[in-house]
């Protein structure tokens, strides 16, 4: 297992091997993209190939990560110059906490009050979680229940770490959604390549989404974070992390996290058979990243995020924590968008 970050002082980008506490950068390689087409070309392990490669300078993390050198970190993967050429997707109902409250949310009226018990009529939220405890961890070589599947984005979405995460105008709300995603590269002839795992913000509008479950295909359509280290052959059987929001310098709300296949009701070959299984998603060149659920979110404890909180993402195993700070955009800044006619 190797973890690897993108760096870039603005005019000139790397890609580093983690080195606790320094960063070694790869010789003849600027972005994760061209080390992982590298790899399926010539038929390489990429963890063989990043360390062989990795005998360049040596940068110190702590200021490359504090803010206090002229490298920054980039998020761990996109496709340099064709933002468009990264899909940004996701998972939902996996983990039973994410569903207990999606239940409460759904099983609720527009005043919050709560219109029946979980335990007498499930909500289509929890018939999907069951479908998924029933037929969601298929016997090798065969293929289970569909999972929820969710669109974030292009590339365009994606955020580095320490980079705002955006309430934009026409929002009603957003917040922070820790999971760890999976990255993908689709080879020449069509076939998927999981390159690594990193840590993610998900970030999403529960508020609209709690109006109408309807409303989950919109809520998603906000930028995202992921980083900072990218692990390639990372373990996904159990992962405990931690996820925590700051004001100030006070912690407002932090939970203890798990994910990984042992706290998840589908099998991490399920989730990505139902992705790729998709044309559309099997096209030559072409980077993914697909999220693959949360555990819990500070919206269920009745949390709020507001302009300049600190929301931070960590898992044992998974490196440094990704840290990025809420952005509100102000609702005058709202505007209607009007489309032109070429008739």
């Amino acid at each position: 297992m190797v973890r690897l970050v993108q760096i870039s002082n603005g005019s000139t980008r790397r890609v580093a091997l983690v080195e606790e506490p320094g960063l070694r950068c790869l010789a003849e390689i600027e972005n994760v993209y061209e080390l992982a087409q590298l790899c399926i070309h010539r038929g390489f392990k990429l963890t063989e190939q990043a360390q062989s490669l990795a005998f360049r300078e040596l940068l110190d993390y702590d200021a490359v990560y504090a803010g206090r050198s002229e490298w920054h970190l980039l998020a761990p993967i996109d496709v340099p110059g064709e933002p468009s050429r990264r899909t940004i997707t996701g998972t939902g109902l996996t983990h039973l906490g994410s569903a207990k409250q999606r239940q409460a949310m759904h099983a609720a009226d527009k005043d919050g009050e709560a219109i029946r018990k979980p335990a007498e009529i499930p909500t289509d939220s929890m018939k999907m979680f069951q479908w998924g405890v029933e037929g969601g961890r298929p016997a090798a070589g065969e293929i289970g229940i569909a999972p929820e599947w969710f669109y974030k984005g292009n590339g365009a979405m994606l955020r580095a770490p320490f980079e705002r995460l955006t309430i934009p105008a026409h929002a009603e709300d957003g917040g922070e959604e820790a999971e760890i995603a999976g990255v993908y590269i689709i080879g020449k002839d069509g076939a998927p390549y999981r390159i690594g795992m990193a840590a993610g913000n998900e970030f999403s509008d529960h508020k609209f989404e709690k109006r109408n479950y309807l409303n989950l295909a919109g809520s998603k359509l906000r930028t995202c974070s992921l980083g900072p280290e990218l692990v390639v052959g990372a373990e996904f059987q159990s992962i405990r992390g931690e996820v925590r929001i700051q004001r100030g310098a006070e912690t407002i709300w932090s939970k203890a996290v798990e994910t990984g296949e042992a706290n998840m009701c589908h099998s991490l070959a399920n989730l990505e058979h139902h992705h790729f299984k998709f044309e559309g998603h099997r096209q030559a060149g072409d980077a993914h990243v697909h999220f693959f659920g949360a555990h819990s979110l500070s919206f269920g404890d009745g949390i709020v995020l507001e302009d300049g909180d600190w929301m931070e993402v960590r898992y044992e195993g998974f490196g440094r924590a990704l840290r990025n700070p809420v952005c509100v955009e102000t609702k005058d800044a709202d505007r209607l968008r009007s489309v032109r006619s070429l008739a």
